[in-house]
This record gives C-alpha cells, structure tokens and sequence, in this order.
C-alpha cells in the first residue's frame, strides 16, 4: 500500500511551487517581460565574488595534487578569508564522501565564525552540515516528536512548509495568530496555545513572509513566557530559529538576536542559500546549543533521523568552499531599493503594506477578503503572487521582491490596474 498521507503531498504540491509553474506558462504565452513573477524567493542577485573564486582555487589545488600527489605541492594560493587555508584536497576528496555529518574543519570554520560574528560559544561536534534549510527542520522535527500528541507552534503567517515537516513526522501543528500591528507574534495567544504537549516552537525572523525582523525585546519575551511554561510542565520546550535570512536586514537599529545567547534549550537552522545567493546548491545546517538539556543526545538524535531520512553527507564540492567564503555576502542593498520602490509605489496607489525590516518580501492586504481570489485576479494582469492563506492567515498576499529593479517598476501600472479594478466593482 502506498502512504496515503505522502501521495498527498506529492499530488497536492505548495501553492508557492504551483505558482511558479503557472507563471512560467503565462512566460511562454505573453514574454517573459510581459509577466511579472513574484511568487518564489529565487535570489536574483549574483553570489559574492569569494565562491566562483574558491571554487576555481579548489580546482586548482586538486589538479595539481591529482598530478603530482599531496607530499610533493605546497600551497600558497591565496583564500578569501583570511582565518582559512587551502587544504590539500584531491578531485576524490572534492567529490567523495565526508563524516555523515559533515566535514570536521568545516564544522570548526562554522564554529569560529559564529563565535567571532556573534560573541557565543559553540561546539563544532554539535553542527550537523545539510542540503539546505528544509532537511534541518525536517530532521529536527523527526528527533523531537515521538508521539501523536506532540505539538509545534509556529507563528502565522509562517512559511507553509513548516505544517508539512510538522505532519510528516506525526506531529501537530499548532498557529498562533499574529498582531496586527505589528506582525510580531500575539503573546497572549501564544501563552494560551502551550500545554503538556508542546515539544518545541519554530521561529522564522527576518520572517517569510512579512520581511517583519523580531527585535531583541521580542525574542527575550518569547523566551520568558517558554522558560515560564518549561518549569510548569517540568519538560524542556525547544526553540527552533529557522534563520535562511539572517543577514538580509536594513533597518540599521536592528540587530540579530542570535537565540543561544537568550534560550538554553535551542536549535538553530541555517542556509546560505539566500545570504550568498545558492539556493541550487542546497548547502546550510543545524546546530543544537551546547547549553540546551541534554545537547549530546539531542545532536544524537537529530544524526539519527539524518541517517533515517538519508540526509547524510551533504554536497561535498560547497562542504569544502564554505570556509573560505564564510562572511562574504550578495549586495543586498539591491533588496533594500526594490523594497523601498515597492513600499513607497503600492502605499501611494492606496495598498495597506506591511513594512520590511529584512529578508525580500513584501506582505500586503489584498483587496477582497480571499487572498486565493485576489491572487487569482492578478494573474489576469500578469503578477504572479502568493495569497496569505499558503501562510496561515486570510486577507494578504505575498511580493518576492528579489527581482530585476525593471521587473518592479514595469509591474507599477499592473498594481494599480488591479486597485481600480476593486475600487471600481
């Protein structure tokens, strides 16, 4: 017999991904720059100069080792971060297996990079290397849900595949409604929303997709009501930061709240995948903190659902490039002008929009009550947008700005076109 509940997804595909295909068929009927697709968070900026460059320099070493062999080269190949040195790694390192959780002097790279950026200490044997962000909260979810009343909150609008690890691994998934105002997450519903059954709580900032950056009297508050409840219940309730976006904020006042320094009990998820502009390359991680409740059984744990799931060894070619790039980041200052010419543009027609602080979305209130609806009118002028209901809550639909500046300014006139269209029924 076949999963009934896995076929599902399979059939049933994310409304961001289905998106996507629509709008690459109205590209093959109107022109690609007749359309204009907002739906997906595909960076288009180019990565920082340092990866093309490592990757070169890897080749080269390798090349160089294949011919000659390691006890007869010496490297002196200048790497772009300084704290790191070419290894004398042949084509069969570059491409073979590493540890199944990673390479050890890339996890230490990590490391010392996490604790220099951000003033923590860490443990490199508690860094667990992925294909992406997704693998790390799908094998989080599968090491900390052991029984069918476990419960994960998420903070709506959340990113819709938070329901689907969530479910996938037998769990529930439980949504706490936001505040209006300011989309941080409504702290009296939240307290409600905890019981005996609550095993951990994902929290996404910059978030995806309001742009909303929770600041550090969010983050200590969300933390006070855990520690709060954690002590009722006698039970550890685990943060897990989902931080695909970490660096991508503009608002200079606001820092990143790194979650170690302010909970025990924490995880952290990570890609480079926005940062550096490689999402194909599906290359990020999971870090359990060292003063989280049993931190080694825990890592255990999250190694074992790995191995269950087959998440071993990831790429091993962008394992070896990530110490040498570690800092280097795609000019976001790009996604600070589209989002400005987007805010200010949509604000002057009359939309009501959220303001970003960070990542490279826009949240704005579509104009009927059905975001699903909305969406679907758009597309008949050509804007490909995600409607809120894929995130939790009615009534608001998603831009993903991370486009061309032309792309943004020509798709202008199609908002305003779909404003007079509602204004006018």
């Amino acid at each position: 017999m076949i999963n009934e509940k896995i076929l599902h997804l399979g059939k049933e595909r994310s409304a961001i991904r289905e998106l996507f295909e629509q709008g690459k068929i109205l590209k093959e009927k109107y022109g690609e720059e007749s359309v204009f697709d907002f739906s997906i968070g595909n960076p288009s900026l180019l990565p920082p100069k340092a990866v093309n460059e490592t990757i070169e320099n890897l080749l080269k070493v390798s090349k160089i080792i294949d011919a000659r062999g390691k006890n007869n080269i010496d490297i002196e190949i200048y790497s772009p971060n300084n704290d790191y040195k070419y290894r004398k790694l042949s084509s069969n390192d570059l491409h073979g297996y590493t540890s199944a959780q990673g390479d050890n002097e890339v996890r230490d790279a990590i490391k010392k990079h996490l604790e220099k950026s951000y003033g923590v200490e860490l443990d490199k044997d508690l860094i667990y290397m992925l294909v992406g962000a997704a693998a790390g909260l799908s094998i989080a979810m599968n090491a900390l849900i052991s029984n069918k009343d476990d419960e994960v909150i998420v903070f709506a609008p959340f990113f819709p595949e938070y329901r689907v690890f969530i479910e996938s691994n037998g769990g529930k998934c439980i949504s706490v409604s936001p505040d209006y105002k300011t989309f941080y997450p409504d702290f009296d519903d939240f307290e409600k929303k905890i019981n005996k059954n609550t095993v951990c709580v994902i929290i996404n900032s910059p978030n995806n997709p309001t742009g909303v950056v929770y600041d550090e009297e969010v983050i200590k508050k969300i933390c006070s009501v855990l520690k709060k409840k954690e002590k009722e219940y006698g039970n550890p309730i685990y943060i897990i930061s989902d931080e695909p976006y970490r660096e991508l904020i503009y608002n200079d006042k606001k820092s990143y709240p790194f979650i170690t320094k302010y909970y025990d009990n924490s995880i952290i998820n990570y890609s480079f995948s926005k940062s550096m502009s490689l999402p194909g390359e599906r290359i990020g991680y999971t870090m359990v903190n060292p003063k989280a409740q049993d931190a080694s059984d825990l890592y255990l744990a999250i190694c074992g659902a790995g191995r269950a799931k087959g998440y071993v060894c990831a790429g091993t070619l962008f394992q070896f490039v990530i110490p040498h790039v570690l800092g280097s980041y795609s000019d976001f200052s790009v996604y600070k002008r589209n989002s400005q010419i987007l805010y200010d543009a949509l604000t002057k027609i009359g939309y009501e929009v959220v303001y970003p602080d960070g990542a490279f979305y826009l949240f704005v209130k579509a104009l009927c009550e059905d975001g699903k609806e909305f969406s679907e009118k758009a597309m008949d002028y050509n804007l490909i947008l995600v409607p809120s209901e894929s995130f939790g809550i009615k009534g608001y639909f998603r831009i993903a700005y991370c486009v061309g500046k032309d792309k943004i300014e020509k798709s202008i006139e199609k908002f305003r076109q779909l404003y007079d269209f509602y204004k006018n029924k």
